[in-house]
Formats: C-alpha cells, sequence, structure tokens
C-alpha cells in the first residue's frame, strides 16, 4: 500500500475549507473541493470536452453584455466546505488577474460540459449545490453521439433548487442571464446533424 502524501492530509478533523484549495500548491491544477474533501480531476480529457468547453467559452464573450465576464475552469467558493470548478461561468465581477475564485453573488451562469468522470457531480451534485448557492442559471452539456444537448436551468427564488427551461438541440436561444444565440451544431468541428 502507498503512504498517502502528507499534503493530503486534511488540516482539521472537519476536512477542507475553501480557503485551503489556495495554499495546496502540490494539489493536481484541477482540484475541486466538494463537502469539505477533495476531489481530483486525474482521468484524461476528451478532445470532445476540451472543444466544447473553449467553443463555448468564445460564443458567449461574444454575446455577453458590458460588465460581464466569461471564464473557464475558476472555482466558486460556494460556502466554507465547497469549491467547485465549473467548466465555464460568466460573472458580474471585474476582470482581476490574481482571482482564484468567484462567489455564488457575483456568479450568472455556470456551464458544466459533462465527462465520463463528472457526470454523476454535473447531473446532481453540483446542480444541487449551484442552487442552494443561488446561483440564477445552469446549463449541463451532454455529448449525444457527437452533437451537444444543452439542458437549461433557472433557479426558483422560494425554493432554492432549478427550474428546468429547456432541453436545447441545435440551436440555443435564451434570454437568461443575458441574450444568448448559439448554433450548437457549429461549436463542434466537421460535425453535420
Amino acid at each position: 500500500m502507498t503512504a498517502v502524501p502528507e499534503w493530503m492530509r486534511p488540516p482539521r478533523p472537519e476536512g477542507w475549507y475553501s480557503e485551503d484549495l489556495d495554499q495546496l500548491t502540490e494539489a493536481p491544477r484541477h482540484t475541486e473541493l466538494i463537502d469539505g474533501a477533495l476531489v481530483f480531476m486525474m482521468s484524461p480529457q476528451r478532445v470532445w470536452h476540451a472543444r466544447m468547453v473553449t467553443a463555448l467559452v468564445n460564443a458567449l464573450t461574444e454575446q455577453a453584455p458590458t460588465g460581464v465576464e466569461v471564464d473557464r475552469e475558476i472555482t466558486i467558493r460556494l460556502d466554507r466546505w465547497n469549491r467547485p470548478e465549473p467548466d465555464l461561468l460568466a460573472t458580474t465581477a471585474p476582470y482581476d488577474p490574481s482571482r482564484t475564485f468567484y462567489t455564488p453573488e457575483e456568479t450568472l451562469l455556470v456551464v458544466e460540459v459533462v465527462s465520463p468522470e463528472s457526470a454523476h457531480r454535473d447531473r446532481t451534485v453540483k446542480l444541487r449545490k449551484y442552487a442552494e448557492a443561488g446561483i440564477a442559471n445552469y446549463w449541463r452539456v451532454e455529448d449525444a453521439d457527437g452533437s451537444p444537448v444543452v439542458h437549461t436551468y433557472e433557479i426558483d427564488g422560494p425554493t432554492r433548487s432549478y427550474a428546468p427551461t429547456g432541453i436545447h438541440r441545435n440551436e440555443l436561444h435564451t434570454s437568461t442571464p443575458f441574450a444568448v444565440k448559439i448554433d450548437l451544431d457549429g461549436l463542434v468541428p466537421g460535425h453535420k446533424s
């Protein structure tokens, strides 16, 4: 049995806190905190996933109104024990090159592109946690035989849960969190529906 490196041991009995992530220089680049436990992205990333994230970042950046920034792979400090890293997000926070996380209050949209390794977290755990934190919009992008299918959700304020607002194939057209129109089939190079 291989010994666990010392840096992987939680600094307290109740686990890790959100602020601890910034001190974990030995951790893999894509490390999240879910319920006080570290989650490492160790599986190889598929090209489909990487290109989908890049294409969505570009499409949303082009359409974002003034005062809205789009970033990829930056954590959101939901609370003391949760700091997930969505594939991309839209925020009202001004650009700050030294920033390592956003807060729910400044996050308008979270997008998760589902991969085999993250499917359960993206479909259930993160869906619930982002809603409980009050993030207004959540998109989950699934791979349907090479074509993106986007499941969109909007927060129901009183219940702090997401209500589904659509399942988008071929084209995504929505007015929340801002006016967006994306040719989904055009996001995947060489793909024809």
